[in-house]
This record gives structure tokens, C-alpha cells and sequence, in this order.
């Protein structure tokens, strides 16, 4: 390998299908009639639980989605069309059992990587949406899911769209090293350069943003919103307190406490984050549709 270019050759490819709610969609492998929240610990019958867009009925907890599924929640119907859809991962370090643990997610979750990038409509308006799946490597930014952001952001700024990107992620992925670590350095730059453009770009911080994603592209948002309760931070609470010997506050890198301290600007609930973001791009387009 000469080029870290080498790693993807090839131009950009796209596919167009209908969002379903197939299993790779939803917030758990397997299909049980009830399900637990991971907050409360209360049990609810799933038809609940899918009624109210995997937010637990009783404390309100939201849960985390699968990428497809969330924006089946935000696109126009009929509107999605995927990017960079057969990108595959890279085990580029050649760590032990890596390629291994890569098939197994791929099988268990039917997706490529953590990240699914597509251009799509909400409420009329043309736009480039991007999201990370956490059941993936927890939704860990790898070579591929860096290379897939930036596309997305460089399609967005060629095509000057606005850029809605859905983060929830653990970090860099370790098994790659150096190499997941330039992602967040590639991803910001590609970010600045867009912004340089004139572009909009709408971040939407879900549980959990952690580590390099939240140092990185997920912090960068023209517009901060956060879904309820998501944790976001570099390190830890736990790491944190184990470093400066004091314990935090309460609700310390929750959404709610981020927006308090002026790192979010605002916590939209997601039966209302569609709603949000239709209201923001037509207004960012003085109501006209591309």
C-alpha cells in the first residue's frame, strides 16, 4: 500500500431503496415479545415500545436505533438513496481475530460498517444525511466509517446541500489504530472546508457520543441538538473521577446538562426531531425546495 488512498479505489456508488423496518433496523437483534429498558429495567410488550419509536413507555428512556431506522424516522418517504453503500471495512493492521469480529457484526446486524451515509428530503428539502450505528463496533469510527463521513460532507459541499449527520458512537476503533485516529483530523477538515462554503450542518448528538467522534465531526454542528438523556463526553464519568479524584454532578455529560453549559443547543425528543429538523432546513432555504 502506497497511498491510504489505495485503501478505497474507486468512485463513489450509490443505491436507491425503500426504508423498511427490517431487521437491521431496530434497536435489537432479536425480536422478543417483551422488552426491557435498559434505564428503569421495567418490561413493556414490543408493539409498546415500537408505537413510541424504541422510547421506553414508562421512564422515557430512548434506546438506541439502528441507522437505517432512524432515518426511515427523519427522510421523506421514498426519498432515500444510499452513498457509498458496498465501502467496505479494512484490516489494515492485520489485528488478531479483527476480521473475525468484522464478519460476525456484519452477520449479526446486516450492515457493511457503523456508518450509513444517503442523500434524502425532510419536509421537501433536499439534504445529505449521514448516521452511525452503535450495535456496529459501537458505532466506532474506523478507516471506512472516517472515508464514508468525508464523502458524505464532500458530496454535500459539491452538491450544496445541507448536511444532518446522526452520531452515537464509543470512539476510534482501536483494532485500526493510527489509521481510525486520522479519521478524526480528515473528518474535521472535511467539515471545515464545507463550512468555508457556506454550508448548513446539523449535528444530532444520540446515546452514547464518546471519545473521538465527540472530539472530532460530531462537536462541529452549525446546530447542537441532542436526544434526551444521551451521554456525551471524551472520556468516561467513571474514567473522569478516577482521574481527578472528585466525584461529578449529577447528570454530568448528559444532554441535558450539555445544553445547560452551552454545548448543545437543543434537547428535542425523537418524536419531534423530524418535526425540528424540517422547521430548521426551510428555514435555512427561505422555505424553498431544491
Amino acid at each position: 500500500m502506497n497511498d491510504i488512498r489505495d485503501l478505497f479505489p474507486g468512485r463513489m456508488r450509490e443505491r436507491t431503496f425503500q426504508l423498511k423496518a427490517k431487521r437491521d433496523a431496530g434497536a435489537v437483534w432479536h425480536e422478543p415479545q417483551f422488552v426491557e429498558c435498559k434505564q428503569c429495567g421495567r418490561r413493556a410488550a414490543r408493539t409498546l415500545w415500537t408505537k413510541s419509536l424504541f422510547v421506553c413507555p414508562n421512564c422515557g428512556y430512548h434506546m438506541p436505533i439502528g441507522g437505517y431506522y432512524r432515518l426511515s424516522l427523519v427522510l421523506d418517504h421514498g426519498s432515500f438513496r444510499e452513498l457509498d453503500a458496498d465501502l467496505p471495512p479494512q484490516d489494515v493492521l492485520s489485528f488478531p481475530d479483527y476480521s473475525e469480529k468484522l464478519a460476525a457484526a456484519q452477520n449479526k446486524t446486516g450492515l457493511r460498517e457503523a456508518a450509513v451515509t444517503a442523500t434524502g428530503r425532510i419536509g421537501g428539502v433536499a439534504c445529505v444525511a449521514a448516521v452511525l450505528d452503535s450495535r456496529f463496533f459501537m458505532g466506532s469510527m474506523s478507516t471506512a466509517v472516517g472515508e464514508k463521513i468525508t464523502r458524505a460532507v464532500e458530496y454535500a459541499a459539491a452538491k450544496r446541500l445541507p448536511l444532518v449527520i446522526f452520531s452515537a458512537s464509543g470512539g476510534a476503533r482501536m483494532q485500526e489504530g493510527i489509521f481510525s485516529l486520522m479519521q478524526m483530523a480528515k473528518t474535521s477538515a472535511a467539515i471545515q472546508r464545507f463550512s468555508a462554503k457556506g454550508g448548513l450542518y446539523i449535528s444530532v448528538l444520540t446515546h452514547p457520543t464518546t471519545g473521538g467522534v465527540t472530539a472530532s465531526f460530531a462537536s462541529l454542528g452549525d446546530i447542537m441538538l441532542a436526544e434526551p438523556g444521551a451521554l456525551i463526553g471524551f472520556a468516561g464519568p467513571r474514567v473522569i473521577e478516577q482521574t481527578i479524584g472528585e466525584k461529578l454532578p449529577a447528570g454530568f455529560q448528559r444532554s441535558e446538562f450539555q445544553m445547560e453549559h452551552g454545548f448543545v443547543d437543543q434537547v428535542i425528543p425523537r418524536s419531534q426531531l423530524r418535526d425540528t429538523l424540517i422547521q430548521i432546513l426551510q428555514l435555512h432555504t427561505g422555505g424553498k425546495h431544491e
